[in-house]
């Protein structure tokens, strides 16, 4: 299995423990992962400004991995809902697709819209697949337990996504935290709920107020810590974790883990293989009780 790594803007200045595990991880279970120095930012934050601008960032990228002959992983959830979007509206606009064409042509490139575009936690749900994952485990991690945050754009909006989870109900994530051994907490009542990122730039106490609301309900329930699959989700949990405690007056301390790490540890890397030292909020207790970091001594 080979694919065109899109890394976008922040997994490779914020999230760096997102794509070291990650890297790790598809490796380790047979996917190739191609790296294209071309590709740039994926039009994300340009598309409400100028959408028309957003797409041909977009096509670009897609262009370039269609070149190669690759479908494209991200792993980010907004470049993926960005990128897959476009290609949506490719794939079922021809008027589309030869407008973004002349766009393209600028930068001596075509798309043909002959590939395609799928989140890295989506591939390993739907194409590695669950038993083939829990086949994989050296390591189970039956002492852990933990809630999954899925985010706005990793299914939504559903149709361009082909539907393949329930957007209102989602079990993926949750399925692929139970394949390591962890239990998840799979029902809680904030789970769907935004992190607040879309208006961080906007109100940014509002943002603090909906992400501590999350946490305080996660602590509440005792799990040992988040999982999540966007690297901005993680900003606003983890990097803005001590605001959201100052708001709530209570010290959350909630380890905020990207799925590839927990995967990671059931595989049998060593917690600093799949960054954890670079988590701000720090595992200690959970890997303690993983038997994967010693106990201060008494």
């Amino acid at each position: 299995m080979r694919y065109a790594l899109f890394l976008g803007c922040s997994v490779p200045t914020r999230g760096l423990n997102y794509e070291l595990s990650s890297r790790k991880v598809a490796e380790k279970l047979g996917i190739e992962f191609v790296d294209i120095p071309e590709f740039s930012c994926c039009g994300f934050p340009i598309r409400s400004v100028n959408q028309d601008a957003g797409f041909t960032m977009a096509a670009r990228n897609l262009a370039l991995a269609e070149k190669q002959g690759l479908d494209v992983i991200t792993l980010c959830s907004a470049c993926a809902e960005t990128l897959q979007e476009a290609n949506y509206i490719f794939k079922h606009n021809p008027d589309k697709l030869a407008q973004i064409n002349k766009e393209l042509a600028k930068f001596g490139l075509k798309y043909n819209a002959s590939i395609e575009v799928k989140h890295f936690a989506r591939l390993l749900w739907e194409d590695i697949g669950v038993e083939t994952i829990k086949k994989s485990v050296v390591k189970p991690l039956v002492e852990a337990t933990v809630v999954a945050h899925y985010g706005c754009h990793y299914l939504k909006p559903s149709e361009i996504y082909g539907k393949f989870d329930d957007p209102e109900n989602p079990t993926s994530l949750d399925d692929l935290i139970e394949a390591t051994g962890a239990t998840t907490i799979r029902n809680y009542p904030e789970k769907e709920k935004c992190c607040g990122g879309a208006i961080l730039g906007v109100k940014e106490e509002d943002t603090v107020k909906m992400a501590g609301s999350k946490l305080k309900s996660i602590v509440e329930l005792g799990a040992d810590a988040m999982i999540l699959i966007c690297p901005f989700c993680s900003v606003i949990y983890e990097g803005n974790q001590k605001k959201a405690e100052k708001e709530y007056d209570m010290q959350f301390k909630l380890p905020i883990i990207y799925y590839p790490q927990l995967l990671g540890l059931a595989l049998g890397f060593e917690p600093d293989d799949v960054g954890f030292k670079l988590n701000r909020i720090k595992a200690k207790a959970l890997l303690e009780k993983l038997g994967l970091r010693k106990k201060p001594a008494a």
